[in-house]
């Protein structure tokens, strides 16, 4: 029997970047140690905004870092995409204390990825799925040790939340919208796969943001200059404005983020006379491309879908990508070629009469989400021989 032993971190540089990549791999740029160490040196995921670092870190017997899980002490749930304040107002009227409460995530980023990271040349051969439970039961207990009411594994692949239900955890559906590359040679290739009304919907839409006067550009890591990162931070702050939220994220992480991530960072630029007006982030993993954060200033028709949604598209069509991950919510994107996928995430709950009342909720919530992508899949702008 391996023993195993669990440590907590109050900062992601309490590890080594090469120890936590060793984990954490080169598919999903959410988990790694670049990624999360901009987020908290930036400013914007620390105590002082209520994410609170406690990375799990998980030993063998030989004293070796065999697992870590990017985990936060949380005092809010602001920040996560996957929304539990009605879990948390039924407990505190009933006398509880729903918060702190620990989250595993990566901060402010609803982006499916690995949760819990095993290095796989430390472990034996099935020992991954050891150290995976290991882990699982690990942050079941830091609750208890902690008196926390849960823990929240949010947006995590189907591997993990396979396996923190068989350690009976909570689980959870949610649905997103991604495109897959089927070998398109081209854009125009792409829009041959769609039933003719949706194509020239699409056309349409190209044409008229393109007729405005407006130039676009992709931009990649340290070609990101300072000044296109202020521009980017006030279309950032301005989409924020609009939707009467709160700004995550500080201009100093921007910077961090091309600095430490380098062409991992893709920013899609429209420019107007010279002048940057809009623009929308992604990151580059091993064979996705993932959405972030836009914003722009002035009105310019289709201009989000252009930049967002197209401008992707060609993207990952250009440089052999397998799918683009358009980030959370917006039923639009199925016209625009986006289809529904499923999201998961995992829940621990220490008391008894929330857990059930939580359990019971999900059962239905679950049908309902699936019952919601099998109906939205009907809307599917791809000609119905290949829909499926």
């Amino acid at each position: 029997m391996t023993a195993w032993a669990l440590t907590l971190h109050d900062s992601i540089r309490g590890l080594s970047p090469e120890a936590w990549d060793a984990c954490a791999g080169d598919d999903n740029p959410f988990v790694s140690h670049a990624f999360l160490s901009a987020i908290e040196d930036s400013g914007s995921a620390t105590p002082r905004t209520g994410w609170l670092p406690r990375h799990a870190a998980l030993h063998d017997g030989q004293g070796r870092l065999v697992a870590v899980a990017p985990t936060y002490l949380k005092a809010h749930s602001y920040g996560e995409y996957v929304f539990d304040h009605g879990w948390a107002r039924a407990f505190e009227a009933a006398g509880g204390a729903y918060y702190p409460k620990l989250q595993v995530a990566s901060p402010f980023s609803p982006v499916p990825g690995p949760r819990l990271l095993v290095r796989p040349d430390l472990v034996a051969p099935g020992g991954a799925s050891s150290a995976r439970d290991a882990l699982a039961d690990g942050l079941a207990q830091v609750c208890r040790e902690l008196e926390l009411s849960s823990c929240h594994v949010t947006f995590c692949t189907e591997q993990d939340y396979d396996a923190f239900g068989k350690r009976g955890w909570l689980q959870r559906l949610g649905v997103q919208y991604h495109w897959h590359n089927d070998g398109y040679a081209c854009f125009d290739d792409f829009l041959s796969r769609l039933a003719s009304r949706k194509r020239k919907v699409l056309k349409r839409e190209r044409r008229d943001a393109n007729a405005c006067g407006l130039t676009f550009r992709a931009v990649r890591g340290g070609d990101i200059s300072e000044a296109l990162w202020d521009a980017f931070f006030e279309f950032y702050q301005s989409t924020i404005d609009r939707k009467w939220g709160s700004a995550y994220l500080t201009r100093e992480f921007f910077s961090l983020l091309s600095a430490r991530l380098g062409d991992r960072v893709v920013l899609m630029i429209a420019d107007h006379n010279g002048k940057p007006v809009a623009g929308a982030l992604n990151l580059l993993g091993r064979d996705a491309l993932y959405g972030r954060n836009w914003g722009c200033v002035g009105e310019w028709p289709f201009l989000h879908f252009e930049l967002c949604y197209y401008r992707a598209i060609e993207f990952a069509i250009e440089n052999g990508i397998s799918r683009v991950e358009a980030g959370a919510q917006g039923d639009h994107k199925i016209q625009r070629g986006y289809v529904p996928s499923f999201t998961h995430s995992a829940h621990w709950i220490e008391n008894r009469g929330l857990r059930n009342a939580v359990a019971e909720f999900l059962d239905h919530e679950r049908m309902a989400v699936i019952g919601e992508a099998e109906a939205l899949r009907e809307f599917s702008p791809y000609k119905q021989e290949e829909a499926g």
